[in-house]
């Protein structure tokens, strides 16, 4: 079995995953907390991704990546070459793709906080920052490890996004799903079936390592929090 496209595949997936987390928490914070009554229109932005057809979100992200579009004009002017059909545009492309299997998770993880702790937290002199290092986020770690989760496997999966932004190049754009599709234009179904077997083991792992992990620390969260948090 050729291995390049899953190791395109799990370079595309950590890089995606390790951006989400990096802007979804802020961006999750401020959704879960904030009293902005719009805030439900960027609610629905995030969103549009579950809805979409790949195909619609990949055409309106190829537009804005080619030469005439201002991700592309951008791109150019700091880089000198074009930003689709390029790994980097791969990347942006599948951080929009999987934004919401990140976003909505920590969404509800910092929602279902107790309000009194943080009320207590306020009481004791801790501010906002550190209320969010030291009391949210342990509290939350099941919907962080949830986002980080679905935003791998759902980045691993993914199909019309990255063929219509990335194509289809050997090494550098072709993942796993393009060439499960590949190897079935060509009748070849023995190839397929191989790397569709792998695809569907990681898949199957990574949830299982998701499910487990919120058990474990929810029992263990539930055990007391308290008595391993104290403000200084």
């Amino acid at each position: 079995m050729n291995l390049e496209p899953l190791l395109v595949s799990l370079r595309l997936a950590l890089c995606v995953s390790a951006i989400l987390l990096a802007g979804g928490l802020p961006l999750a914070y401020w959704l879960a907390f904030s009293n902005w009554r719009g805030k439900f229109l960027l609610e629905a932005v995030i969103a549009l991704p579950l809805v979409l057809p790949p195909t619609v979100l990949g055409f309106y992200v190829l537009v804005a990546m080619g030469p005439r579009g201002p991700l592309g004009k951008l791109w150019q002017s700091f880089f000198g070459h074009g930003l689709a059909f390029t790994f980097e545009g791969l990347v942006l492309a599948s951080v929009l793709y999987s934004l919401p299997f990140a976003v909505q998770p920590l969404i509800t993880s910092f929602e279902s906080v107790d309000r009194k702790l943080l009320d207590a937290s306020a009481m004791l002199g801790a501010g906002r920052w550190r209320t969010f290092w030291r009391v949210i986020l342990p509290l939350s770690i099941p919907g962080v490890v949830t986002a980080l989760v679905l935003s791998f496997a759902h980045t691993m999966g993914e199909f019309g996004v990255v063929l219509m932004v990335g194509g289809n190049l050997a090494g550098v754009t072709r993942t796993v799903s393009i060439a499960i599709y590949d190897n079935v234009q060509s009748l070849d179904y023995a190839g397929a079936n191989r790397m569709a077997l792998v695809l569907l083991a990681i898949s199957f792992s990574v949830l299982s390592i998701v499910y487990a992990v919120n058990r474990r620390v929810g029992r263990q969260l539930g055990r007391g929090f308290w008595t391993s948090w104290a403000p200084r």
